[in-house]
């Protein structure tokens, strides 16, 4: 028998590691404030932000550390930039970015990625990270942006379309914008719609109220139901969240971009094991140690 080869700190190395940032929500534009005007935004550092990550990921020395890919949550740019006419832009400003690295990059779709762009204009962009073998039928006022990975035999990953059920993005006359309507309109007694409450996360542990899914309860259900679940990731709660439920499940809601603040990071790389997950993060992220049911 042979021993397992020992990374320099005397650890196994780990099985695979991958990169993880969120809301970066880029914009050529001066720096402002949220919805209610109560933190401040950073809209051109974040590209900074993210180019401190591209370089940390990349100049990873270990390969076994080295991100194998990377998570990108969800806001990639600004909903700012399409009343700057500039959302193609600044979506390529951000997509030469993330080109500096080598690893793959899964995105996920969030509402600032709809507020920029039509669902079919997603399906057809770099956005759409899934294989070609994986893609549906182009154009369907339907479809459904939800696939899965495998980037070792023992972990598969499963993006998550957290905008199905939506009035942003979806068509008018597709079934989909009409059901989610009903739904809106029945639970939202705001005259402007689109006002939260709705979002990603879906434990009331791990985000603030405003920024959990609509049917949060029925996915923390379903995600509870199988014992191979180990963690689910979100963005969109920029202060960020964390919380491990009675089933093991650890709910991780990272810490956005676009609020923070310049000379600071907020990004990590997860360091992927037999019976752990463990988060480094670089600035406001802090380190985790996730250890599996």
């Amino acid at each position: 028998m042979t021993a397992p080869a020992l990374m320099e700190d005397g650890a196994p190395p780990p099985l695979f590691s991958f990169g993880v940032i969120a809301d970066i929500q880029f914009a050529d534009k001066d720096d402002g404030f949220n919805f209610l005007r109560t933190r401040k935004r950073f809209y051109r550092n974040s590209l900074q932000i993210l180019k401190n990550a591209s370089r940390c990921w990349e100049e990873e020395e270990e390969p076994e550390r080295r991100p194998a890919f990377i998570l990108q949550l969800g806001d990639i740019i600004d909903g700012f930039n399409r009343e700057l006419s500039a959302s193609e832009r600044a979506l390529q400003t951000v997509l030469d970015e993330f080109s500096s690295c080598s690893a793959k990059v899964h995105h996920v779709w969030g509402n600032h990625e709809f507020y920029n762009f039509s669902r079919a204009a997603l399906f057809q962009s770099a956005l759409n990270s899934r294989d070609r073998g994986e893609r549906g039928e182009k154009n369907s006022l339907e479809e459904v942006y939800a696939y899965h990975f495998s980037p070792h035999p023992k972990f598969r990953f499963i993006v998550l379309d957290a905008y199905d059920l939506s009035i942003i993005g979806r068509d008018k006359s597709s079934k989909k914008f009409k059901q989610s309507m009903k739904i809106i309109t029945k639970h939202n007694h705001n005259k402007e719609l689109n006002i939260p409450p709705g979002h990603l996360p879906v434990h009331p542990y791990s985000a603030g109220p405003v920024c959990l899914a609509w049917n949060y309860d029925k996915v923390l259900s379903i995600l509870q139901s199988h014992k191979s679940v180990v963690c689910f990731m979100a963005g969109h709660d920029h202060y960020g969240g964390y919380h491990r439920d009675t089933y093991g499940v650890h709910h991780l809601t990272l810490q956005g971009v676009i609020e923070t603040p310049p000379f600071s990071d907020a990004f990590g790389t997860v360091h992927v094991y037999e019976d752990r997950m463990v988060l480094k993060g670089r600035g406001i992220i802090s380190d985790r140690v996730l250890m599996f049911p």
